[in-house]
């Protein structure tokens, strides 16, 4: 598996040192193809191709907007694109976007021809702190949220802050919740400053807070690349996050991913403070200060079960299990917790009551 270096936010700006990296020998003979969707043609493109006129000539492919992008019939029409360009192992794939860009052409590339290089650059703030990070590629299956997928790094990842000006307000306060899991494994006390800002509408997005995030999803990520143990902290609210998010969507309510893993992160919190101790007062810090930004529907038993449906088919889960990444303390993660259904019938179901 090759050694991904990531480009974070400094004086001179990650494209920039981008740019002067791809003009260089080991990319002498590219073919750059940038993948992209709509909302990154329009928004993002352009910074890109001013940053960087290594890619004036490169072409581009285009998919659709969020998860309906990650699935093997667009896929296999990158594919069919690539072979019609003439791709050959000399190209590289640039992925500018979110995480299901990033999801996406790092599994095309992978594939095509046995594997081709790709750049991921993260046009969202969860992109950049999460989704872009880690080489995990992948496109759903059946409503289920990425169950087709490899591991593979991606030579680079540019974190060029200057696209989070271009996110509406639902993707940037979805990213919250990314941060929010990232600061609950990492540093209590930033956890802490970061809930009160947000509670008192202080919060300023900063280079630093991106780069501390960043920075430690990649140290999990070199300490277990393939997500056999350590790795699993970072699924932080990601069971009941993903089957959320796959109800809403087959419910004709779609549910921001980062809105999602808000949710999530909230039912593994009050599944920690049942099972394994933690602190009622963490439970109600999150509840003051992050569980505000997201309006759900009152969920019905109905509901629950359809929920359970999702979990039931987690990739994470082992032996007809559901597993979940508890918290004991900030800092302390908890990883393959058993829960029982009617744990889960019962979490969904006090969730409901909140709001």
């Amino acid at each position: 598996m090759n050694e991904t270096t990531i480009l974070y936010p400094d004086k001179v700006s990650p494209l920039s040192r981008l740019n002067r990296i791809l003009k260089g020998s080991r990319y002498s003979d590219a073919h750059f193809i940038i993948l992209l969707d709509e909302n990154t043609y329009q928004h993002c493109l352009p910074l890109l191709i001013e940053k960087m006129d290594v890619l004036e000539e490169a072409e581009f492919l285009e998919v659709p907007v969020g998860e309906e992008a990650k699935s093997i019939e667009i896929a296999s029409q990158i594919w069919g694109a690539l072979l019609d360009m003439n791709a050959d192992r000399n190209s590289v794939i640039i992925n500018l976007g979110g995480g299901c860009i990033t999801d996406l052409g790092g599994y095309v590339a992978a594939c095509y021809k046995r594997g081709i290089r790709f750049i991921n650059v993260p046009t969202t703030l969860i992109g950049m702190v999460d989704a872009a990070i880690g080489g995990k590629t992948a496109i759903n299956l059946e409503g289920y949220k990425n169950q087709v997928g490899v591991f593979v790094q991606p030579d680079y990842i540019a974190i060029e802050p200057a696209f989070i000006d271009t996110l509406p307000s639902i993707e940037l306060t979805g990213g919250l919740f990314e941060m929010a899991k990232m600061l609950m494994l990492s540093d209590n006390e930033l956890y802490h400053d970061f809930c009160n800002d947000i509670r008192n509408n202080d919060l300023a997005i900063t280079n630093e807070m991106i780069t501390h995030c960043a920075h430690f999803k990649e140290e999990v990520v070199k300490a277990d690349p393939t997500d056999l143990s350590f790795r699993k902290v970072l699924n932080l609210g990601h069971t009941f996050g993903h089957a959320l998010e796959s109800f809403h969507k087959a419910s004709n309510q779609p549910l921001n991913h980062g809105y999602a893993v808000g949710l999530g992160l909230w039912c593994a919190l009050y599944l920690s403070v049942k099972k394994v101790g933690l602190s009622l007062e963490l439970l109600e810090e999150y509840q003051k200060s992050l569980l505000p930004i997201v309006k759900h529907p009152k969920y019905s038993l109905k509901d629950a079960e359809a929920i359970l449906s999702y979990m039931r088919a987690d990739k994470k889960n082992a032996n007809g299990m559901i597993l979940c990444v508890l918290l004991l303390s900030l800092e302390t993660p908890y990883i393959d917790v058993p829960v029982d259904e009617n744990e889960v019938r019962d979490t969904i179901l006090s969730l409901a009551k909140l709001q």
